[in-house]
């Protein structure tokens, strides 16, 4: 490995290293795509592979990726591998973000027609409750009522309690993704090209 040549960014010391080995850089991306080489996207096991590394690793790791090459690559063709990255995860990224973005306008709609929902719900349960009093026929339709209402609820309080989360914890990952040095180490026969 010591007359490999390595192009790209340098790796600092105290990072998460992502490590990916192929025997072509044309393994690295989706073969199906015509994009140019900064935009092209990753193959879906490599994407795969480096996104399961980073999230094993801590919630606060700096994360840098090294790509090493078997067979020959002109190191012009490496070099423009950083930048894919970085605009692939910056993609993904916006993607998670427009999620979180629509999972929340979902969630003020929800929650509208879940209060207007559970208001009459109350609303008619206080009717029903003058109308029949204490009787078992009255306190069941009103009980029925009141829990309709709350299942109304049902929807707004897991988008805004839970649903976030995770799409959250995605963009945020994908943020770093983006931003992570990116170092191609060429085996030593592709010096010599």
């Amino acid at each position: 490995m010591a007359n490999d040549l390595s192009v790209g960014d340098e790796i600092p010391a105290n990072c998460e290293l992502i490590e990916v080995h192929v025997t072509d850089l044309r393994m690295f991306f989706n073969p199906i795509d015509p994009s140019p080489p900064t935009e092209r996207d990753l193959e879906s096991k490599a994407e795969e592979f480096i996104v399961a590394w980073a999230r094993s690793a801590r919630r606060d790791a700096r994360f840098a990726l090294q790509i090493e090459v078997d067979t020959p690559t002109a190191p012009e063709e490496a070099k423009t591998v950083g930048a894919a990255v970085h605009e692939f995860f910056h993609q993904r990224s916006m993607s998670a973000n427009r999620r979180l973005s629509q999972l929340f306008r979902v969630g003020r709609t929800s929650l509208i027609i879940g209060l207007a929902s559970l208001a009459l719900a109350v609303t008619l349960a206080s009717f029903v409750d003058r109308a029949f009093g204490d009787r078992a026929v009255g306190a069941l339709i009103r009980e029925t009522l009141v829990i309709g209402g709350w299942v109304a609820m049902w929807r707004p309080l897991e988008i805004f309690l839970y649903d976030w989360w995770p799409i959250r914890d995605e963009r945020q990952l994908y943020e770093r993704l983006s931003v992570m040095p990116v170092r191609v180490i060429l085996n030593a026969a592709n010096s010599a090209r």
